[in-house]
């Protein structure tokens, strides 16, 4: 799991999403309902008019589309690692 001082108010739930965010090859058991739980935590998610939830991590941001079944798909996980990663959640991949 991230050992980052940032995750340490995190509930088990929300470090064991992190963990699985991070995990490669990706985990393809990821549930929306988990990641979003979490994102509310670490940034600021909006649901926006058009049903895309904005997410302001830093000064990123990244628009996602809930996923028509429980489970995101692994590009979201892509774009969720690198928004992580840009914001210092994970370290940096050598």
């Amino acid at each position: 799991m991230p050992d980052q001082p940032f995750t340490e108010h995190l509930s088990e739930n929300h470090r064991n999403t992190l963990y699985h965010l991070e995990q490669h090859p990706t985990s393809h058991n990821l549930e929306w309902p988990d990641v979003v739980a979490l994102l509310n935590e670490v940034a600021t998610v909006t649901e926006e008019h058009n049903g895309k939830f904005r997410v302001r991590l830093g000064q990123s941001d990244l628009f996602l589309t809930r996923p028509h079944h429980k489970d995101i798909d692994e590009q979201m996980v892509i774009d969720l690692r690198r928004l992580l990663r840009d914001n210092g959640i994970f370290a940096e991949k050598k």
